[in-house]
């Protein structure tokens, strides 16, 4: 099973980061909002925007990352 994992983690390291963080971000709320009294439909409205703002966390950490690509890979255009 962690063979699994690893191998989509290896195959797909912006997707996996973005699971990982959003089940951390996720039970982060879910323990900070237990005593709030929000309705069901409130709570689900924050896990879904939680989970979004995860990925689009990874998705800007992953800018860069291409920079870093880029950069290394084209020569430097210093005189």
């Amino acid at each position: 099973m962690w063979a699994a994992i690893k191998g989509f983690a290896e195959r797909h390291p912006r997707l996996a980061a973005w699971i990982a963080l959003a089940i951390g971000m996720v039970a982060i709320l879910l323990w900070s909002a237990r005593d709030v009294g929000l309705t069901p439909s409130q709570l689900l409205a924050l896990v879904i925007a939680t989970i979004v703002l995860a990925g689009l966390c990874v998705w800007i950490i992953s800018w860069e990352d291409e920079e870093e690509e880029t950069g290394s890979s084209s020569p430097s255009s210093k005189p």
